[in-house]
């Protein structure tokens, strides 16, 4: 029994880290196509990307965002019972609802387009690259159910696979798409005299790599499903169910495990949107032009937010990651083991996210200076204002994955209402009473976040009695990422004097990385039975010790 229990676990564990992995890859390749689409759009052109992406984000969350969750654990359900009529009734159901709603979803920001630019979020030519997007509302749900069925069949691989493959031709077609329709805007532009409409059809290019990856993404499904038809076919002959399920009774459920879903995730990704629009109708109300607002929106969303959102892929992959293997651990497992579980993943995001957070403080400009062309200055300022925000966003979505994983499904929902109440009624002072600016947006994100960490750390002790361990988890880290700050500061000042600006930079982020790693281990952090327990880690383990970082033990 023992022995099956760990084979579970290990299944678990292995799953999880294909789907954190290709997490992890295609977010780096996202923000890496980023950087050159940056540059072709000039901040201008980025402002109405990064608003079109704000209302797609929340069209995304009614139409797909949670369909995978529902769907895998509704089919993973049935299969454990070996009840595969019914988890090919699943899959039929779920793709009718997709496809119903996914496509009036997307016509309906296809025809509401140039309203909701124009009037919701004050960026008129937003317009173009929402128009764009609009037919990805349909492919994107449909995909998110049949990666939900395989998930739920206890693979991983056709999701990941489909991630990386999405990506990829997403950033090529972004790439070329952006520049190509930027040129075609400057001719368009000469013949209207409007000078901003060239950024506007460069951003409406760029938002085409979206579309068309996640179309190669669902044909790279439907490839993989059409291969493993016949064994499913097989299966769902020999199954004897004696309950066939009508749809009149999938409906209900299927709806009953997405709303939660949605709820959560909506919470986070309207506040970027509330964000955004109540941003750019103040700065009008206050007299600035819509060029300056949807500069300054392009240097948030185009720069800030790509860096931050770098230590930001990781946890919400090992979140996705943690949910299956913790909730099998509060089935069956001792309040030890789950707590153990909890401290684990949360040390491990804790880890990454202070010293990320630390470079941008100390290397803010330098790192924005080697990636994007430009106004670095004021990304610069907004980086180090709001490095904080790494740990705390971090931290509250690592919490928000433990507490679905304990099946507290509601309780991040009421927590993000609180924390985005908090946050806009903060957001609001700061920019009519402040006159913050775009700081005041940095600021508001630090609110949230560190509201939501303190209302999820309460509800996590109140569930399972858990008390953080501070030591290993914060004040270890800390103090590394400190001594690091200060020895990469000092080392990027000095190469400065004889190299030139960028190879400085990438020299000081090599010097960053050795030092920390060299205090975590010299100070403790990570123990020798957990560098062991990581994959090829007994081969990690005698290469620090060939190096004199850790004591043998083995």
């Amino acid at each position: 029994m023992e022995t099956e229990q760990k084979k579970n676990n290990n299944s678990f564990l292995l799953q999880g880290m294909i789907l954190a992995a290709a997490g992890i890859i295609t977010r780096l390749i996202g923000i890496a196509y980023r950087i050159p689409v940056n540059n072709i759009l000039g901040d201008e052109g980025q402002g109405f990307y990064g608003c079109a992406f704000s209302i797609y984000n929340i069209a995304l969350l009614l139409t797909s965002y949670s369909l995978p969750l529902a769907v895998s654990k509704l089919v993973s359900a049935r299969v454990s019972k070996k009840e595969y009529k019914n988890a090919m009734r699943i899959l039929k159901g779920a793709l009718i609802f997709a496809i119903v709603v996914g496509a009036a979803v997307g016509i309906l920001i296809f025809v509401c387009s140039d309203y909701i630019a124009e009037e919701v979020m004050s960026l008129r030519l937003s317009a173009y690259a929402l128009r764009v997007l609009a037919p990805g509302l349909f492919i994107v749900a449909v995909m998110g159910v049949m990666r939900g069925f395989f998930q739920g069949m206890g693979t991983m691989i056709p999701t990941a696979l489909s991630q990386i493959v999405e990506q990829i031709v997403n950033a090529v077609v972004s790439i070329i798409g952006a520049s190509y329709l930027l040129e075609m805007g400057k001719k368009v532009a000469e013949a209207k005299t409007d000078s901003s409409l060239p950024y506007a059809y460069g951003a409406a290019g760029g938002t085409l790599g979206t579309v068309s990856g996640a179309l190669i993404g669902l044909i790279f499904l439907l490839v993989v499903m059409a291969l493993f038809y016949p064994t499913l076919k097989r299966r769902v002959e020999r199954d004897r169910m004696g309950h066939p399920e009508g749809y009149g009774e999938i409906y209900p459920v299927l709806l009953m495990t997405i709303a939660p879903v949605i709820l959560s995730t909506a919470i986070y990704n309207i506040s970027e949107t509330l964000d955004q629009g109540i941003f750019s109708n103040i700065m009008a109300m206050q007299g600035h032009t819509e060029k300056e607002t949807a500069s300054l929106l392009g240097m948030f969303t185009g720069k800030y937010n790509t860096l931050i959102n770098i230590p930001l892929a990781v946890a919400n992959s090992l979140g996705a990651a943690l949910i299956p293997s913790l909730t099998a651990t509060a089935m069956t497992g001792t309040k030890k083991q789950i707590h153990t579980k909890i401290n684990m993943v949360i040390r491990f995001v804790m880890m990454i996210a202070i010293p990320c957070a630390t470079g941008f403080l100390v290397l803010a400009e330098p790192i924005l200076d080697l990636l994007y062309n430009g106004n670095t200055e004021i990304p610069a300022r907004m980086l180090q204002f709001g490095a904080v925000t790494v740990i705390f966003y971090c931290l509250s979505t690592v919490t928000n994955a433990i507490l679905q994983g304990l099946n507290k499904m509601t309780t991040p929902v009421k927590h993000g209402a609180i924390s985005l109440v908090v946050h806009l009624v903060g957001l609001y002072l700061m920019l009519v009473v402040f006159r913050w600016e775009i700081y005041a947006v940095v600021a508001g994100n630090i609110i949230f976040s560190l509201s939501m960490c303190i209302l999820n750390a309460r509800a996590l002790k109140k569930a399972v009695r858990y008390k953080q361990e501070i030591r290993r988890t914060f004040l270890i880290p800390l103090f590394a990422s400190a001594i690091m700050g200060v020895v990469t500061f000092g080392a990027y000042l000095l190469m400065g004097l004889a190299l030139p600006k960028a190879a400085a930079t990438i020299l000081a982020l090599l010097v960053a990385v050795l030092v920390y790693g060299v205090c975590l281990l010299k100070f403790g952090a990570l123990t020798s039975d957990e560098i062991v327990s990581l994959p090829k880690g007994a081969t990690i383990y005698k290469m620090l010790v060939k190096l004199h970082l850790l004591d043998e033990e083995y």
